[in-house]
C-alpha cells in the first residue's frame, strides 16, 4: 500500500490515465461532454471500503449497550412525546414548524421518530443508526475524493481518519448529535451532485445540488458554507478555474480567468441563497436568554483560540471533553501566539497556491466550515465542542494526505515508510477512539471525565448532579450543583435543579426560592415557570401559579405538563370550557398521558 504516487486510474472512455486534475486537459473546456470522473468501484476500491466499515464496526461497537444521557438526550428522544408517537402526520408538522430546543432541523426530528418506531426507547437502536449514517459517510467522503482525484489511497487515508478520530465520537456516539452525521450524509451527497455537474453542466444536475444542500441545512445548519466549498473545489480538483500568478511570481487570478470566476461565483447564488434563510431561521429560534453572555472582543479572541486548539487536538487528541467551558480569562500571549499561527499558515498556503492548490483548498475548507460554529456569534456556552470538527477536520486530513507524500517525494524509503506512517496513524486513533466511545456509557462516565480533564466546568458539575440525584444520591448531587454555582454564580440550571432536589425533598418554600432566582437570572425558563406555578397552586394562590403557566406555554407552546397544570388550575376556578380545551391540547401532544385523559374525561362528566 502507498499514499505517493497515484496508481493509473483509467477514464471512463477507457482512454488513458486520469490525471490529478478533473478536467483531465486545460485544451478541453470543463464542460465538455468527454470529461470523465475517475472510476470508482474497483475491486481495490471494495476492500478498501470493507476496511473501512470494520474499523468503525471494531470502535463503535459498544454503543449498542448504551443507554440515553441526559445530556439532551431526554429532550430529543428518551423523553419527547412527539418523538416517542413515532412517525404520524401531526409529528411531522410538528417537525416543520417547530423551533424546539433552539433548532429548526425537521428531518432531524423525522430520523427520531423514525428510531422510536423501529426501537421504542431502546437506546442501542437508536446508536446504532447513528453508527451506519457514519459508515455511510465515510464511504461517500473515500468514493467522492477517489471520484475527483484517481488517488486511492491518498483517498482511503482521509476517509480512515474521517472514520476513526477521536474526535468524531461526539457525533456518533451522542444520540442528540443524529443532525450532525445526517446533515453531512446529506451534504456528501450534494457535493457528489456538483462533480456530476462539473462533469457535464445541466439543469437537472444542478438541481439535485440544490434539492441535497437543502435537505442538508434541513437536519442541521452546520453546512451553510457549503457554496464557499465549492467554489474551492472549483479550483482543486475539478480544475474548472485555473490559479495563476503575477510576474512577480504572487499567487492570483489570471485576467484571461476573472470571467469564468464571476461565473462560477454566480453559480452558488442558489445556494446561497438557502444559506441565507436557513441562517436566519437558526438566529430566530436560537434563545440567547438561556445564555450566559460573552463580549464580542472575548469571544472573538476565543474563536482565533479554538482555531488553533482544534489543530492541536487533531495532532494529539487527549483530554476531551462533551464540553470545554469558556477560561476566565485569556491571556494576550494566547490570542496574539494563536493570530500569528493562523496568519503564517494562511500566507504560507496561499503562496503555494499555484503549485500546491490542495494546500489552500484544505486549509480554507477548515477555516470556513468552523466559521458558523467557532464562536463569533455565540450559540451555547461552550468555548469549543469536538463536535464541532466532524466535517472541517476533512480539510486538514486532505492537506496531511496529499502534503505529506509530495514533501517526501525525494526520499528513497517513501515507498515502505508512507504506508507504514499511515498505519500507525490509523491504528492510534482505532485505539483512542475506542476509548473515547466508553465515556459515552453513561452520564456517570461522561461528565466525570469532563470534571477530570477541564478546570471550572459548571456544566459538568451540573450535568453530574442532575444524573446523581435521579439516582436518589441528593446530598452528592447538591453539592455539585453548588459548586457549580460557585463557579458561575448567575447559572440558572443549577438553580431550578436545587429547586427540583429540594421540592422532591418536601422543602417548598427554599424550592420556590431556587426557581424564582432561576427566573431571575433566565426569564423565559419554562420549566421553572411551570415548577413555580405549581408549588403557588399547592399553596392556593392561583393568580400567581395561572401566570407562570401561561408564561411556560407562551414560551413553550408545546409543553404538554404545563397545559395539563393550566387546565386544573382553570378546572378549579370553574372554567370548565378553557380547561377542556388546554387538556386536549396537552394529550394531543402527550396520548399515553392517562392522567390528562383521565381529568379531561372527568371534566368533560360534570354539568
Amino acid at each position: 500500500m502507498e499514499i505517493g504516487p497515484a496508481v493509473d486510474v483509467q477514464n471512463g472512455s477507457g482512454s488513458g490515465p486520469l490525471p490529478s486534475r478533473f478536467p483531465g486537459a486545460d485544451s478541453q473546456p470543463p464542460d465538455s461532454p468527454n470529461f470523465q470522473p475517475s472510476k470508482v468501484i474497483t475491486r481495490e476500491f471494495i476492500w478498501i471500503a470493507a476496511a473501512l466499515t470494520a474499523m468503525i464496526v471494531a470502535v463503535y461497537s459498544p454503543v449498542r449497550h448504551f443507554g440515553f444521557v441526559g445530556f439532551d438526550d431526554v429532550q430529543y428522544v428518551s423523553e419527547n412525546p412527539r418523538v416517542l408517537q413515532g412517525v404520524t402526520w401531526d409529528g411531522v408538522k410538528w417537525a416543520f414548524s417547530t423551533g424546539y430546543f433552539f433548532n429548526w432541523h425537521p428531518l432531524t426530528w423525522i430520523s427520531h421518530m423514525l428510531d422510536a418506531q423501529i426501537y421504542g426507547t431502546n437506546a442501542g437502536g437508536h446508536h446504532i443508526t447513528s453508527v451506519l449514517f457514519h459508515i455511510a459517510n465515510t464511504l461517500l467522503l473515500f468514493g467522492l475524493l477517489q471520484r475527483m482525484t484517481g488517488k486511492m489511497w491518498r483517498s482511503a487515508f482521509v476517509a480512515g481518519l474521517f472514520a476513526v478520530h477521536p474526535l468524531h465520537v461526539e457525533s456518533v456516539a451522542w444520540v442528540s448529535e443524529r443532525k450532525d452525521v445526517l446533515s453531512t450524509l446529506f451534504g456528501l451527497l450534494a457535493l457528489w451532485a456538483y462533480v456530476g455537474y462539473a462533469q457535464r453542466p445541466r439543469l437537472g444536475r444542478y438541481l439535485a445540488v440544490v434539492l441535497f444542500f437543502g435537505l442538508s441545512l434541513m437536519s442541521k445548519s452546520m453546512l451553510v458554507t457549503l457554496p464557499f466549498v465549492l467554489l474551492l473545489l472549483d479550483v482543486w480538483p475539478l480544475g474548472r478555474i485555473a490559479v495563476g500568478g503575477d510576474a512577480a511570481g504572487r499567487p492570483g487570478l489570471p485576467k484571461d480567468q476573472r470571467p469564468k470566476a464571476v461565473r462560477l461565483a454566480v453559480e452558488k447564488l442558489p445556494l446561497l441563497v438557502l444559506t441565507i434563510a436557513s441562517s436566519v431561521v437558526t438566529m430566530i429560534v436560537q434563545d440567547p436568554g438561556g445564555l450566559i453572555a460573552f463580549p464580542a472582543d472575548f469571544r472573538i479572541a476565543n474563536a482565533v483560540v479554538s482555531y488553533v486548539s482544534y489543530i492541536l487536538k487533531m495532532l494529539w487528541p487527549a483530554k476531551l471533553a462533551a464540553v470545554y467551558p469558556y477560561p476566565d480569562e485569556m491571556p494576550s500571549w494566547w490570542v496574539f501566539g494563536s493570530l500569528l499561527v493562523l496568519i503564517v499558515v494562511t500566507a504560507l498556503v496561499a503562496a503555494q497556491l499555484q503549485r500546491r492548490p490542495y494546500l489552500t483548498v484544505g486549509w480554507l475548507w477548515f477555516l470556513g466550515m468552523l466559521v458558523p460554529v467557532i464562536g463569533l456569534v455565540q450559540v451555547g456556552s461552550q468555548a469549543m465542542a469536538d463536535r464541532y470538527t466532524y466535517v472541517p477536520l476533512i480539510g486538514l486530513f486532505l492537506m496531511a494526505a496529499w502534503g505529506v507524500p509530495e514533501l517526501l517525494e525525494r526520499w528513497p524509503q517513501r515507498r515502505i515508510a508512507l504506508p507504514a506512517a499511515a498505519c500507525i496513524a490509523i491504528l492510534a486513533c482505532v485505539v483512542t477512539a475506542r476509548a473515547q466511545v466508553h465515556r459515552w456509557e453513561s452520564d456517570a462516565t461522561l461528565w466525570r471525565q469532563a470534571l477530570l480533564v477541564t478546570t471550572g466546568n459548571y456544566v459538568a458539575h451540573n450535568n453530574l448532579g442532575t444524573f446523581l440525584a435521579g439516582q436518589g444520591k441528593m446530598d452528592e448531587a447538591l453539592a455539585h450543583y453548588a459548586e457549580a454555582l460557585r463557579v458561575r454564580p448567575d447559572y440558572a440550571d443549577s438553580y431550578y435543579n436545587i429547586g427540583v432536589a429540594l421540592d422532591n425533598l418536601g422543602r417548598s418554600g427554599e424550592a420556590m426560592a431556587h426557581y424564582a432566582e432561576a427566573l431571575r437570572f433566565r426569564p423565559g425558563y419554562p420549566e421553572a415557570h411551570n415548577n413555580l406555578g405549581a408549588l403557588l397552586h399547592q399553596q392556593g394562590r392561583l393568580r400567581e401559579a395561572m401566570n407562570h403557566y401561561l408564561e411556560a406555554v407562551r414560551l413553550r407552546p408545546d409543553y404538554a405538563d404545563a397545559r395539563q397544570n393550566l387546565g386544573s388550575v382553570l378546572a378549579s376556578q370553574g372554567k370548565n370550557a378553557e380547561a377542556i380545551e388546554q387538556y386536549k391540547r396537552a394529550l394531543a401532544i402527550n396520548p399515553e398521558n392517562g392522567a390528562i385523559r383521565s381529568a379531561l374525561e372527568k371534566l368533560k362528566g360534570r354539568p
